[in-house]
């Protein structure tokens, strides 16, 4: 049996939609049919089409309140509902904690954790009063459920994103249902920019135990997937797409272990004399 999921005649939001990750995710949408309104601050370098579809552009400033209530009243009333809002834009630059200042890390905090919260909070408005209530879902990553070294902040917005996806589902079940997908590494146009050229891009690949990064399609599909009625009794969940997540890193250094060669005896100091050696009974006559 061929299992499809048809979207036609729904809308769907995906911030930071133009290109990676959030291109991946609108293709997806595309292809299952909805109507995609992709926002960001800038328009993407070519238009985001799939199926010989095109997802609508509207330029919007996630960091301003009023520009996004703004913004979700206009895709209401140019669509007439809205069906699914993904809550894809953020990011972070490597910056260790002690050498970016509070002002620095706070801005992290607010890509990744205040405008999905002033976006799901427009959203909600819009779809708590449509038939069929709506679905949010929340991109959220790895570096949430571990340490995260370079990108903390990052991290800890990414963290506080599942737990404030959880209390959404509960205060605005049931009408609106809401969800978080946790990334791994995912293969984009920017990837040689934190893992090198092909070869490095691979070699990162392999610590995965999948064997290799994400593609932005597969996220879209379990994004298209948890927006579907097929995923109806589905909410404040984690999906983990990540590959299998990651390698621990003691299996290799005990694997190196057990593999080098014995260490060669070091000599020993004693403190005092050893006691004198028994005298050999091995043919002591009774």
């Amino acid at each position: 049996m061929t299992v499809t999921v048809d979207l036609s005649g729904r809308v769907a939001v995906v911030t930071g939609g133009t290109r990676g990750v959030g291109a991946g995710i609108a293709r997806a949408f595309l292809e299952a049919g909805a109507e995609v309104v992709l926002c960001a601050r800038r328009p993407p370098d070519e238009p985001v089409t799939a199926e010989g579809r095109t997802a609508r552009f509207l330029p919007l400033d996630l960091r301003d309140p009023e520009a996004v209530d703004a913004f979700f009243a206009r895709v209401e009333d140019e669509h007439g509902r809205l069906d699914t809002l993904v809550n894809n834009a953020g990011g972070t630059p490597f910056r260790l904690l002690a050498d970016g200042g509070s002002a620095r890390h706070a801005r992290v905090f607010e890509l990744n954790l205040t405008t999905p919260l002033t976006a799901s909070l427009a959203a909600y408005e819009v779809m708590r009063g449509q038939r069929g209530g709506g679905s949010i879902l929340m991109i959220g990553s790895v570096s949430g459920g571990r340490p995260s070294p370079g990108t903390a902040a990052y991290g800890a917005a990414k963290a506080g994103l599942d737990s404030l996806a959880r209390s959404m589902a509960v205060e605005w079940a049931p009408a609106v249902r809401v969800n978080t997908l946790v990334l791994g590494m995912v293969r984009t146009e920017l990837s040689h920019l934190h893992y090198g050229d092909d070869a490095g891009i691979a070699a990162v690949g392999r610590t995965v135990p999948a064997g290799r990064l994400a593609e932005p399609a597969e996220v879209g599909d379990a994004c298209v997937f948890l927006a579907s009625d097929r995923a109806a009794y589905i909410t404040g969940a984690s999906l983990l797409v990540h590959g299998g997540g990651e390698r621990p890193a003691f299996l290799d250094a005990a694997t190196a272990n057990r593999d080098a060669p014995p260490p060669a005896a070091s000599p020993v100091r004693l403190t005092s004399p050893p006691p004198p050696t028994p005298p050999s009974t091995a043919n002591k006559e009774s």
